[in-house]
């Protein structure tokens, strides 16, 4: 059995056909590869459906079937969507599967429609995070909760990552028994602080980065929504103030997405000499070792994945004021949060960690225990499980709603 997966197999599942639905085959790859593959240690049969790319290899691999959505898109794309809703339909009545479990934004719409049109007699959706914001206008606010609201009336449960949205959840009329309050979860085995002085050595000479320099790393897709653009800017400012910092950013391009960093963006960060591009790496987990801080200035997150990866290998984490981070970081304890878009902020608190070894130090070690009371993903696999078994022990019972 996976790390990931269940502390006892539940045999109300095995046998039975999942689909997991999301719009890239990234997500599934590498946000919910490690619970795919628990599933299947489960005894279930997994199938990931998304739009094809580069990361169905490494899923395949992993021993997950891929089914290639031709009209999942990540883009403003209305008419995809609609042929998705019918796509999605050929396939659940191909596939027959037990339960079809989506994610959102889109496909957790578009995904819950389809499976309740093909008579899949289980349908659950998981709430990564709301696509709104109390920031956002009054208008988008709106329009994101009322098709929330009419999607969950096609499944029977609703997996919600954090607090906050489970409260507007409520608040827009959800059914109580059909919300469950997931969490979110990395494997702490994976992810966890360097055993030996050498583990750092390593990590360092893989990021290229020379003795003496106070390393903050920043994990994730390059998208304007994940911070980048305060982030460089802050870069610029400790240029001056603290020449000692060094920014390293992980992560793979994302040109489907409206955000996705051009490559002007890249060669002006670049051109601050402070800033270095890995691009995306599949030794993540030995990377953290060598950071001295963690920085997610993102504009909206679910709960984030990365944030928790750093606090349970014992990084401190700087991270925006924002549903989901607020989560991940215990402010002053774990880490620090700071004001979202303001990187006169995020640069005065990467300087006033950057030059505090000790407060560092004991940082870090308050994040990892908190990932280890909080963010062990066998607690989402199991959770995840007794829903499935829950619903499926009910056997294809009426949608609600229905009659």
């Amino acid at each position: 059995m996976s790390a990931a997966g269940p502390a006892l197999p539940m045999t109300g599942v095995a046998g039975r056909r999942l689909v997991h639905v999301t719009t890239a085959d990234i997500s599934l790859a590498l946000l919910l590869g490690p619970q795919l593959r628990a599933f299947a240690d489960a005894g279930m049969e997994v199938i990931g459906a998304s739009a094809p790319g580069p990361f169905v290899d490494e899923l395949v691999a992993s021993g997950i079937a891929h089914e290639p959505l031709r009209h999942a898109t990540r883009s403003m794309a209305p008419g995809h969507d609609v042929l998705a809703v019918g796509e999605l339909v050929r396939l659940f009545r191909r596939l027959r599967p037990d339960v079809v479990h989506t994610h959102n934004p889109k496909p957790g719409l578009y995904g819950r429609l389809a499976a309740r049109i093909a008579g899949v007699p289980v349908i659950v959706n998981t709430v990564h995070g709301l696509y709104a914001t109390p920031e956002d206008s009054r208008a988008r606010r709106a329009v994101v909760y009322l098709l929330e609201r009419a999607a969950s009336l096609c499944s029977q449960a609703e997996l919600v990552q954090n607090p906050d949205d489970l409260a507007v959840l409520r608040r827009l009329g959800v059914p109580k028994d059909k919300l469950v309050l997931l969490g979110n979860g990395v494997d702490l085995a994976r992810f966890g602080p360097p055993r030996h002085e050498d583990d750092v050595r390593r990590a360092r000479a893989a990021l290229g980065v020379e003795p003496g320099r106070v390393v903050v790393g920043a994990v994730g897709r390059l998208v304007k929504q994940k911070g980048f653009r305060e982030l460089f800017a802050a870069a610029a400012l400790l240029a001056r103030h603290h020449p000692e910092v060094v920014i390293v950013v992980v992560g793979p391009n994302d040109p489907q997405k409206s955000d996705a960093l051009g490559p002007d963006d890249l060669s002006l960060a670049e051109g601050l000499g402070n800033v270095v591009f890995l691009g995306h790496r599949h030794d993540v987990e030995q990377l953290y070792c060598g950071f001295d801080v963690f920085v997610l200035p993102s504009y909206r997150e679910g709960f984030p994945r990365s944030a928790m990866e750093a606090a349970a290998c014992g990084v401190p984490v700087i991270a925006t004021d924002i549903r989901g981070c607020r989560e991940v970081v215990d402010d002053d304890v774990t880490g620090l949060l700071v004001p979202v878009r303001d990187a006169p902020a995020l640069a005065r608190a990467i300087g006033a960690l950057a030059g505090d070894a000790p407060r560092r130090a004991a940082m870090g070690t308050a994040a990892r225990r908190k990932a280890e009371a909080q963010f062990d993903d066998r607690l989402v696999v199991a959770k995840t499980l007794a829903v499935y078994e829950r619903l499926l022990a009910r056997g294809r019972a009426t949608v609600p709603g229905t009659s």
